[in-house]
């Protein structure tokens, strides 16, 4: 252990916390103030698929579309490079939209029949109602809740319950501050940003356990060492593990982000941002919480089954 340089990870504990802090208040702040911008699966609207003879140019349908009049849409591939999933956002009644949809669906084609030389077939058309995407969101919000008390049982069971509450501190910091992110961006959240906020939660869940299970090990073994030193031992022989595996990680989703086109932006940037935060998380929310907790060598001893210590003497 002497020859291995300890980094003082908890000699910033204070200005850790008030940088999240700091975080959180702007994070609820823009909900607050902006709101989330909800992305077509949670609002509903018209969906219409298409299929060119030949690979179209998104960026032209975009404009078409746009010039056309309409402010909130997505364009997007879904099968192959020919074929085109065009959505538009519900925006007005729903007895409205409904007529609108059974209109839009010609409308659109015709428009971009007219921008291009290549033939057009209609695979599909139809509305999707904003019941729909509420239920979605009820269920999305109940599923995370579900998650993170599942996640605390887990860990009160496997380690110890002040463990729990650390974990799941740093579970609702990483979720606050991305969504956060995402409000304050004005970014669409939608079903696969959704989808990214619970592999954040796995992926944060799994640094913390790490660090976790070494605090637990290492306080069972350096029995006479102060509270702060021992954690900051901790986090400094997993900190390589740590910044290797976000870094790892961060690489695929850059890739994703810059390559993989606008159907997956939402989700590469949801995983970037939750990677990055998780990552500070793992090593300062948790611990943090902890010593705030007052987490004690005797906290993690197995209990003493009644009976034992008298069997225990000669």
């Amino acid at each position: 252990m002497s020859e291995m340089k300890v980094i003082n990870f908890m000699g910033l504990r204070k200005a850790s916390m008030a940088f999240s802090g700091i975080l959180l208040l702007i994070s609820l702040g823009s909900f607050i103030v902006n709101g989330m911008h909800m992305g077509l699966d949670f609002t509903g609207g018209t969906q219409i698929q298409v299929s060119y003879s030949e690979t179209p140019d998104l960026e032209e349908i975009r404009a078409s579309i746009s010039d056309a009049g309409y402010q909130n849409f997505e364009v997007m591939n879904f099968r192959t490079d020919d074929d085109v999933q065009i959505r538009i956002q519900e925006t007005g009644s729903a007895d409205a939209d409904r007529v609108e949809a059974a209109q839009a669906s010609d409308r659109i084609v015709e428009l971009l029949q007219s921008r291009t030389t290549a033939e057009i077939e209609t695979l599909g058309s139809g509305f999707i109602g904003s019941q729909v995407g509420e239920e979605l969101r009820e269920q999305g919000g109940l599923g995370m809740l579900v998650a993170l008390i599942m996640i605390m049982i887990y860990i009160s069971l496997r380690f110890q319950f002040k463990f729990s509450v650390g974990a799941v501190a740093a579970l609702a910091h990483d979720v606050i501050i991305t969504l956060g992110f995402f409000s304050l961006m004005q970014i669409d959240f939608d079903l696969t940003v959704l989808a990214a906020l619970m592999a954040v939660i796995g992926y944060s869940l799994n640094d913390t356990i790490v660090v976790s299970d070494r605090i637990r090990e290492n306080f069972r073994l350096l029995r006479k060492t102060d509270p702060v030193e021992l954690i900051n031992i901790s986090i400094t022989q997993t900190f390589s593990r740590t910044i290797i595996t976000s870094l790892t990680t961060l690489l695929v989703l850059l890739a994703l982000f810059l390559l993989g086109g606008e159907m997956i932006k939402g989700f590469s940037i949801a995983l970037i941002v939750g990677v990055l935060i998780g990552t500070y998380s793992s090593v300062y929310v948790a611990a943090n919480v902890l010593l705030m907790m007052h987490l004690t060598k005797e906290d993690l001893m197995p209990p003493v089954k009644e009976g034992e210590e008298a069997d225990a003497l000669p």
